[in-house]
């Protein structure tokens, strides 16, 4: 069963998520939101891929019950600026600390657009309402430390070797490895720097996350199968607390 976690998918999600209370699942006891999932990553990691047969694999655990599980990743900036009117010229401005601390005094100083801030202040809103409706993996963002006062949640962390990550992204990405590397490297920098900068966390601090993997020794589906184990684990537990 392949799961569509477009935009399509991840609009649906959302209108049904913000709407009345989803249905009873497996994952969550009467009267009780589901869960949901967070995933940071090293840059190279295939967090993409991990995480679609992670909701695959959750969705096939209970076929009916709306909405699906539904992967966010690059789909949730376009959910951001729909859900808040922002102007889809923002998109460029949203990535992971895209934006230099000059560009965010100018943008503010000539009203071009919203400040940094305010732009993930935005995201992390958006992003806190749909953990807080669960049944969601959300890839970076900082979705752990957003989503950290909510008691429903998985928060993993995904980690590999500088070669197992290039050689990764060589064959994802098409590209040799010297272009690889530096794209990894600028991923890791900027993605610890927005935790840093936005939130005043250490995104390597492992006691940040619930669980860590090593994708060295995992494969996506062996990876999956890690995260549901550790997540129905913690489902047990909250249930017989």
């Amino acid at each position: 069963m392949k799961l569509n976690i477009g935009r399509d998918r991840s609009a649906s999600f959302i209108n049904a998520n913000l709407g009345e209370a989803a249905p009873h699942s497996y994952l969550e006891p009467a009267g009780r939101r589901p869960w949901f999932i967070t995933l940071s990553r090293q840059g190279g990691c295939n967090a993409h891929g991990i995480a679609e047969r992670t909701a695959e694999l959750l969705q096939a655990r209970e076929p009916e019950v709306k909405p699906p599980w539904t992967v966010f990743d690059r789909n949730l900036v376009e959910e951001v600026l729909k859900e808040h009117h922002l102007p889809a010229q923002l998109r460029a401005h949203m990535p992971e600390d895209q934006r230099s601390e000059l560009d965010d005094i100018m943008g503010e100083i000539f009203d071009e657009h919203p400040s940094a801030w305010t732009l993930v202040h935005k995201t992390s809103d958006t992003l806190l309402r749909l953990a807080a409706r669960g049944r969601c993996i959300v890839i970076g963002r900082a979705a752990n430390f957003v989503t950290s006062k909510l008691t429903r949640g998985l928060h993993v962390r995904l980690i590999g070797s500088l070669d197992t990550r290039i050689e990764r992204m060589q064959k994802y990405e098409n590209v040799n490895p010297k272009v690889a590397r530096k794209r990894i490297l600028d991923q890791d920098r900027t993605r610890a720097r927005y935790v840093k900068k936005y939130f005043e966390a250490d995104i390597h601090a492992p006691e940040r996350y619930d669980l860590v993997v090593n994708v060295d020794a995992f494969d996506a589906e062996q990876a999956a199968q890690i995260i549901i184990t550790a997540l129905t684990q913690r489902v047990a537990a909250a249930r017989a607390a």
